[in-house]
């Protein structure tokens, strides 16, 4: 992990780590931590990213392919904040949306 830091830091700058709120088991919002894998923009950038985003950097790329970019989230396995096993944390808004079904 100290290894990609830095080539995160050496390459982009700062922050090295993205957070982000998501909602876990029963509805409890916490801080989801990835490593910084997109350049950092203003709060019109979109929340979900697709193929080919042009925000994504070069290491990004890299980090994504070989899903280093989530090692961080086994900080939050390790306070229980979220699981190996099970659903992903989903971003609010979208838990908003959900109905009953």
């Amino acid at each position: 992990m100290d290894i990609v830091g830095f080539a995160i830091r050496v390459t982009n700058g700062s922050p090295v780590l993205f957070r982000q709120e998501r909602v876990g088991m029963r509805g409890k919002i916490f801080q989801i931590l990835k490593f910084q894998t997109m350049h950092t923009g203003g709060a019109s950038d979109p929340k979900i990213t697709v193929e080919g985003d042009k925000r994504i950097t070069k290491i990004g790329k890299l980090l994504r392919k070989t899903k280093l970019d989530e090692l961080p989230q086994l900080f939050n396995v390790l306070v229980d904040e979220m699981s190996i096993v099970g659903p992903r944390p989903e971003v609010a808004d979208y838990v908003e949306r959900y109905t009953e079904e």
